[in-house]
């Protein structure tokens, strides 16, 4: 990107609730059932029907925005959002306008040089979700699905205080932390869960003015969303140094191709024709209902993070890892209380279990094993029965066939060779047939040490105990 522009990137945050039911009906609130299964003639928008408001909603709205430092309204409203969209059965959105649940408030992250950032957030207001189109992938037309009609959304709008796509990842990896830990929405992107509408604008450094913004909708990958940015905001420049005009407008974003295509003219307010929902009253909240909810808050991951340094004695880096998802937060501290040995818990779950998640593309709560295998693997590994090398075959297995760790080394034939007798011939071999490693060694240089133990245990497929391996190697040496 050129270095005489600045993007200026703003989000505005879809999380569905967990709620039992949805926003105005009794309608389960359940992910994956079989289309229009869920519903009722409240959420399907048959005539004569009313809305009644579900107080979760309210109480989990004012919880994300207590956690997100926002001040909370004592008196909001909802509003009608005049659009039509083949899914939003009542041609209308029931949503806040002028009067949100939540206002001002703000994130800290950090910025690209690692300094601390706040992000203002504008509001976080409630409304319901529409349907979804199932398109034939033939073209032969499209079905409408209204299970995910009225459930629950908290939308969170942030100020366009984001200044890179670096920037706007750690923005959304907090967000959905904060949101995991106060546990209102389980953030399943891959079930559309959070979703964002990525703002962008570029502008030259120094101007205060914004440039036209472009937004580009329903986006539930932070992979995708950084591609997207840095792709809109190079497309701009190109188009203003070509002497063009950025048009608002709505686009979507092709993860193929990397590029993004115009939908159609950006809305704004007045385009939605919003006016004061007559079927629902307004929303009155005391002093002692907020504080109440804000009593009950759990801990937020920057107060876990300090306790994981001042009890667990965990480096800034780990703690800030682990507590960065409540699940893997969760799965540390269960393991931990099992096997009391807190940095090999970390470990496996900061290397070689984030690794595996990352290749296969999944989250923590993707993780088919449990805290007491975990546990059990790094207490087969402090008993010395198992190796490291062979703890790190145990994972694998776990992600494919999860069990106890015991049971996978005993089929495998995984155990640790611990007998002085058969180490010491390995140790004989290895000697045998590495002289110029020996001569390397009596010569001062070190390195020629760890050779000969990995040959050891290329020898032993990885099942000898690898503390008893350097000190025989050692010992024969000296001689």
């Amino acid at each position: 990107m050129s270095t005489e522009y600045e993007k200026v990137i703003g989000l505005e945050v879809h999380a569905e609730l967990s709620t039992k039911t949805k926003i105005f009906c009794s309608c389960s609130n359940e992910f994956g059932a079989d289309p229009n299964t869920n519903v009722c003639p409240i959420c399907m928008a048959m005539p004569g029907t009313l809305p009644v408001l579900n107080e979760k909603v309210v109480e989990y709205a004012v919880k994300a925005g207590l956690a997100t430092n926002c001040e909370i309204s004592r008196n909001s409203k909802n509003d009608r959002k005049n659009y039509f969209y083949p899914d939003t059965p009542k041609a209308y959105q029931i949503s806040q306008f002028d009067k949100p649940l939540c206002e001002h408030g703000y994130i800290e992250i950090e910025d690209d040089e690692g300094n601390p950032k706040k992000i203002g957030i504008t509001r976080i207001h409630i409304e319901e979700d529409a349907g979804k189109l199932n398109h034939n992938e033939f073209g032969a037309g499209s079905l409408v699905d209204l299970n995910r009609a009225g459930v629950p959304l908290i939308e969170i709008v942030s100020e366009p205080d984001l200044r890179s796509s670096g920037e706007v990842d750690r923005y959304l990896k907090k967000l959905k932390s904060i949101l995991e830990y106060i546990e209102v929405s389980d953030c399943k992107m891959q079930e559309g869960s959070l979703r964002a509408d990525v703002n962008v604008s570029v502008r030259k450094m120094g101007a205060k003015e914004f440039g036209t913004r472009t937004e580009t909708k329903n986006m539930n990958s932070f992979r995708a969303i950084t591609r997207e940015i840095d792709y809109e905001a190079e497309r701009q420049i190109e188009v203003l140094e070509a002497g063009g005009k950025i048009e608002q407008e709505t686009l979507r974003w092709d993860d193929i191709s990397g590029k993004t295509f115009s939908m159609r003219d950006k809305e704004d307010a007045q385009d939605y024709r919003y006016f004061p929902e007559p079927d629902l009253v307004a929303i009155r909240l005391s002093d002692e209902y907020i504080e109440n909810i804000k009593k009950n808050l759990p801990e937020m991951p920057e107060s876990r993070r300090e306790r994981y340094k001042s009890e667990f004695k965990l480096s800034e880096k780990d703690a800030r890892m682990l507590t960065s998802s409540k699940y893997l937060s969760n799965m540390f501290e269960a393991a931990e209380a099992i096997c009391k040995n807190p940095k090999a818990v970390a470990n496996w779950l900061l290397s070689d279990v984030s690794r595996i998640l990352n290749e296969k593309e999944l989250e923590p709560d993707s993780i088919p094993f449990t805290a007491g295998e975990l546990a059990r693997l790094v207490e087969l590994i402090d008993k010395g029965t198992i190796s490291s090398a062979i703890g790190k075959k145990v994972v694998e297995e776990l992600f494919e066939n999860p069990k106890d760790p015991e049971e996978i080394i005993k089929e495998k034939g995984w155990i640790q060779i611990s007998d002085e007798g058969a180490i010491k011939e390995v140790v004989q071999k290895v000697l045998a047939n590495n002289p110029q490693s020996i001569a390397d060694y009596k010569a001062g240089k070190d390195r020629a040490l760890g050779f000969l133990v990995g040959q050891a245990m290329k020898e032993t497929k990885g099942k000898a105990n690898p503390q008893m391996l350097n000190k025989m190697f050692l010992e024969e040496l000296k001689n």
